[in-house]
């Protein structure tokens, strides 16, 4: 190794021991995402309503599944009895609507079964919201808290900035559907919690999913909101769609992980852009050019031909003959391991079981070959219909 590519290796080796130091000693932003992914710590992860969900519903299973609904579901639907073999209540906490349409017919169907469905979203399925008869609407947003309660005079109301979003029922079927909750923004005062019976069942819709996010979980007395909304769920098992009803799967790259890491990130970017330069700067040739050599002729087809045209001018049929049977059974004894010397039936049959070859075609070559032998002259004719029946049986 000279001197200059040394250089270049301590180089990268420093730059590289800057990047992460800086990356070690830097705080770690925060990441206000809203994933409402159970297995995230974010401030808008669900790994606190996670761990406190079974204490709500005590004495009651929760059963978490990440397939769409009406992959789930489906699968629990007797069709000869018409029920579900589960009964209980259904959660869906999202950022925005990620239910396909054979999802959203399947839980209006589960609903007017005699279960419960609960939707926390910013944006719902329009076709729940058609059936439901009902509408919601949002408004341009400035930075400040919305102001949400429940509508009983013994729950608190709670100010929700982070995370929160102006989106309210604009309008509902009031004959049927109740009011269960409020939020004040501005001046006005807006619907964003309702129940809508369905069926025998019924559905629960609240437009402010942030309220169940680690942030305001953890916030004051904040889980108090969270708790009175999920009050009106009734005491049942539950089924909770923790993933991703788009069918998104994680990557199956071996990088994943380190791309998914901010520092390794960087490491790797910085890693794969300084050996593409040290790639281009070392470029030029570090030896004297190599000679071309020729490969070596293959002169056995030429040595073939020659021999062929030897035999075809002398007009040795016979011999060509004899050559050409020695060897057929010279292949079929190293081949099949099958003993010549006896060209009799029990030959045909065993060439024929391990060949696989119809045994016509090896009836016909054995007849040629013992016609040739008790004959004293060949002729040209002797030598391609001998050649013929060798080259059908393909050996």
């Amino acid at each position: 190794m000279n001197r200059k590519v040394t250089l270049y290796v301590v180089l990268i080796v420093v730059v590289l021991a800057i990047i992460i130091i800086i990356d070690a000693t830097r705080p770690k932003p925060i990441d206000w995402s809203q994933t409402y992914d159970p297995n995230d710590k974010i401030p808008f992860g669900l790994f606190v309503f996670d761990k406190e969900l079974p204490s709500l519903f005590k004495g009651h299973d929760v059963n978490k599944f990440n397939i769409t609904p009406y992959e789930y579901f489906d699968d629990q639907y007797d069709y000869d009895a018409k029920e579900y073999s589960v009964k209980g209540s259904f959660i869906s906490i999202s950022d925005r609507n990620n239910l396909d349409e054979e999802s959203a017919t399947e839980l209006m169907y589960f609903a007017e079964h005699g279960n419960t469905v609960f939707l926390s979203m910013h944006e719902f399925p329009q076709e729940i919201l058609d059936t439901l008869k009902v509408r919601t609407e949002s408004f341009y947003y400035i930075s400040d808290s919305i102001l949400t309660y429940i509508d009983n005079p013994e729950s608190e109301k709670y100010y929700l900035r982070e995370g929160a979003m102006p989106v309210y029922f604009k309008s509902i079927d009031t004959a049927v559907t109740t009011v269960l909750g409020h939020q004040e923004f501005l001046n006005r005062k807006d619907v964003n919690y309702i129940s809508v019976p369905f069926g025998q069942g019924n559905f629960l819709l609240h437009t402010q999913p942030a309220a169940f996010g680690n942030f305001h979980l953890l916030k004051d007395d904040h889980y108090k909101y969270a708790q009175d909304v999920l009050a009106y769920m009734p005491q049942a098992d539950v089924y909770w769609n923790t993933g991703s009803n788009l069918n998104e799967r994680l990557s199956g790259s071996p990088l994943r992980y380190i791309l998914n890491q901010p520092a390794l990130h960087a490491a790797f970017w910085v890693a794969f852009w300084s050996l593409i330069i040290f790639m281009f700067f070392n470029a030029k040739r570090k030896q004297r050019i190599v000679p071309e050599t020729e490969p070596l002729r293959n002169t056995t087809v030429a040595f073939t031909k020659t021999i062929g045209n030897l035999y075809y001018q002398e007009r040795d049929h016979r011999n060509i003959i004899d050559k050409k049977i020695i060897y057929f059974l010279e292949k079929i004894r190293n081949e099949y391991l099958i003993d010549t010397y006896s060209l009799d039936d029990s030959f045909a049959e065993k060439l024929h079981l391990k060949s696989g070859k119809p045994l016509e075609d090896i009836q016909k070559i054995i007849h040629l070959i013992k016609k040739h032998r008790q004959q004293f002259a060949s002729t040209e004719a002797d030598v391609i219909e001998i050649n013929k029946a060798i080259e059908k049986l393909r050996l």
